[in-house]
């Protein structure tokens, strides 16, 4: 009886230190689950700014304007364009 149950205690070790539920894998998961939250920040920040910029092109020709001369070098005809770096 004393036997079967130190295998049966050696069974649950090995599972808690090598098994799906390991110390060692649930720390692995945790650290990834880190990652994939931050990264997930990330993206809702850039969602964030493009759903700024969207705004700003469907209402104004400013953001269509300054992103052609930024972008694209655009120049009206009466202007002179001088690039300083």
């Amino acid at each position: 009886m004393a036997v079967l149950l130190g295998l049966a205690l050696l069974g649950v070790q090995g599972q808690m230190w090598f098994g799906k539920q390991s110390a060692s894998h649930v720390a692995e998961l945790r650290q990834a689950l880190a990652a994939q939250e931050s990264k997930n920040q990330a993206t809702r920040q850039q969602l964030v700014r493009l759903r700024a910029e969207l705004k700003d092109l469907r209402e104004g020709l400013e953001m269509v304007e300054e992103k052609a001369r930024g972008e694209l070098g655009m120049v009206k005809p009466d202007e002179i364009y001088v690039r300083l770096k």
